[in-house]
């Protein structure tokens, strides 16, 4: 693993992103969309994994604008509360902003083709659909993202393929919210909505509280298909 620097397009200075390379190249990128508790283990577990699928992967530091290296871990209260903290004064926009820098930082990377996709997990899930929806990311994958009903909207902007994954138990995302964005996906011709039965929010956390083996399995070979067809 490796750690690289990435310039905002504000002008407002730069952040780290974690950074792991395949052992064959050229391929294409990930962008990878941190959970509410920062770059932590199971993002480079993530990491890890990506890369070890052929891909780049690329993981920014997206609270650096309010503290730099957040690394939390959903075991403690004490945990959950500072990560909550962090999210209800994070700006969504200017987190869009700095995924759009990481995917244009990420398409020049040596060994990269120039594709790049994104994939998100938690407040990384709402992200990467506002990425579908504002960026021109190749491909954009959303796992247990909360409050997408919201995006609807953007979603005809939407012109790459968008997986979204949905858990059937989201204690953080409401029955009715959910089933607006599948009911919205079954229309759109570039986004594909996957429910998950039996699984609750951050069901493919690595090592996380509520992991659950058999959904993060099948929603993990559905997203490394959509990467290999959006980005080899």
């Amino acid at each position: 693993m490796a750690s690289i620097s990435i310039t905002a397009s504000d002008g407002a200075g730069s952040f780290d992103a974690l950074l792991v390379m395949p052992k064959k190249q050229p391929t294409g990128a990930v962008v990878l969309i941190q959970e509410i508790f920062g770059v932590n283990d199971a993002m480079r577990a993530t990491a890890q994994e990506v890369a070890a699928l052929g891909f780049i992967a690329l993981c920014p530091d997206l609270f650096w604008r309010l503290q730099p290296g957040v690394d939390l871990t959903d075991k403690t209260e004490a945990e959950w509360k500072q990560a909550f903290d962090l999210m209800n004064r994070f700006d969504q926009a200017k987190g869009v902003e700095d995924l759009k820098a990481a995917v244009a930082t990420a398409r020049s990377l040596p060994g990269c083709n120039g594709k790049v996709g994104t994939m998100g997990y938690c407040l990384g899930g709402r992200l990467a659909v506002m990425m579908a929806e504002q960026s021109d990311s190749d491909v954009n994958i959303s796992y247990y993202g909360v409050g997408l009903d919201a995006l609807l909207g953007d979603l005809p902007k939407v012109t790459k393929p968008l997986l979204i994954h949905i858990a059937d138990e989201d204690k953080f995302f409401p029955p009715e919210g959910r089933a607006k964005v599948i009911e919205a996906a079954e229309t759109h011709p570039h986004t594909a909505a996957y429910t998950y039965a039996g699984a609750d929010h951050a069901f493919a956390r690595v090592g996380g509280t509520h992991f659950d083996a058999l959904s993060a399995t099948i929603a993990n070979g559905r997203s490394a298909e959509a990467l290999a067809a959006a980005l080899s």
